[in-house]
């Protein structure tokens, strides 16, 4: 007898048994989802801020400019990134001090905050004529104050020459304040004198 081997079924068939047993199964699931009427709604209802505070509101911007802010890792004796974004130099519209503020773009975190003082010296950076460094002995960027040597880098060389003669200006006027409340505190004493 001549041995018969069974025919074996053709791969295109068994695809469609199996297409038209998940368009059964889809349509199943869909059908239950419609019975049993689920619904899910939030548990806690967002609501909108009509105005959101960055305490800024009592400052004026007397310069701002697109730039990248870099902190010296004296552990790793290495420069680290800390954001890009908008540096901003604000003065205040009470008491007329000027401060140098930076916020990430996207995160809105602050990278770089504290005031201009005439101890802050800017330096060029080696190898650069877009980047300045300085150090800053009461950064309060992470909330307390911390000593730091901060490089900032700009797009261009005329940009960065912008930022030190409005950061050099700055520090100027908050001297200029400086001496000013020194010299009306010392009025008080030779009248009583």
């Amino acid at each position: 007898m001549a041995d018969v081997e069974p025919k074996p079924v053709a791969p295109a068939q068994e695809e469609v048994k199996k297409t038209e047993e998940d368009e059964e199964a889809a349509a199943v699931a869909e059908a239950e989802a419609e019975v049993t009427g689920v619904n899910f709604e939030p548990v806690v209802k967002l609501e909108q801020l009509e105005e959101i505070k960055n305490f800024e509101e009592d400052e004026d911007v007397i310069f701002k400019m697109r730039a990248k802010l870099f902190r010296f890792d004296k552990a790793g004796k290495e420069w680290k990134e800390r954001g890009t974004g908008d540096v901003k130099l604000l003065k205040h519209k009470e008491t007329s001090k000027v401060r140098i503020l930076m916020r990430r773009d996207k995160t809105h975190k602050i990278c770089a905050n504290h005031h201009l003082s005439a101890e802050l010296k800017l330096t060029p950076n080696v190898g650069s004529d877009r980047s300045w460094v300085w150090s800053a002995p009461a950064d309060m960027s992470e909330g307390s104050p911390q000593a730091e040597m901060l490089a900032i880098r700009f797009g261009t060389a005329e940009s960065a020459n912008l930022f030190k003669q409005e950061f050099e200006k700055a520090q100027k006027a908050n001297l200029e304040l400086k001496d000013n409340e020194k010299e009306k505190e010392a009025e008080p004493a030779k009248e009583s004198a």
